[in-house]
């Protein structure tokens, strides 16, 4: 197995970003660790086969594949809750405040514990090609090009999707702000 040590050299730093990547797709930590099992898995299998000098845009995209197969199968099985489902988050916790790194992050910083759980909250309610974009270019600072060759689509879907995702992020922290504020009183 030559290509092992040449594999995990290059695909094992962007474990991170393929699990945030699918978290937030999934929506579901179990499910997200799975989905970058079997990605890291098929692009293991498919490495020599890998064109190109950055690994990144390449495995982005089957953590991607890997999560909307499994996005369609949850939806073929709608009548099987997951206990991260069943039982919500603790008092005080936001539902799925949970990113892959449990270090903090620059933006992290800058945010506060309460500014922190409305954008994730708001992130949350995006719809999936909408979140997948905005996690992919604000969390993992992929450029546009990176971006489409992920998802597969123009780039200027790309700009349309991030522009219509922000304005919509906009919108759902305007409404998650004024809902706190007026539970504040």
């Amino acid at each position: 197995m030559a290509g092992l040590p040449n594999f995990e050299r290059s695909a094992l730093p962007h474990m991170d970003a393929a699990f945030n990547l699918a978290y937030w797709l999934l929506r579901s930590r179990p499910d997200a660790e799975d989905v970058v099992q079997e990605a890291y898995l098929r692009a293991f299998r498919a490495y020599a086969s890998m064109t190109g000098d950055d690994i990144r845009p390449w495995l982005l995209t089957i953590v991607r594949n890997c999560a909307y197969k499994a996005l369609a199968k949850r939806q073929r099985g709608g009548n099987v809750i997951s206990f991260d489902e069943a039982y919500p988050a603790r008092a005080g916790e936001a539902a799925g405040a949970n990113i892959a790194s449990d270090t903090a992050t620059p933006e992290e910083h800058l945010l506060g514990d309460g500014q922190r759980t409305l954008v994730l909250a708001a992130l949350a309610e995006l719809r999936p090609a909408f979140r997948e974009v905005v996690v992919l270019r604000e969390m993992e600072e992929l450029s546009y090009r990176e971006i489409a060759d992920i998802t597969g689509t123009p780039i200027g879907t790309v700009m349309s999707r991030l522009s219509r995702a922000r304005i919509e992020l906009k919108s759902i922290l305007t409404r998650l702000i004024d809902k706190d504020e007026n539970n504040a009183v």
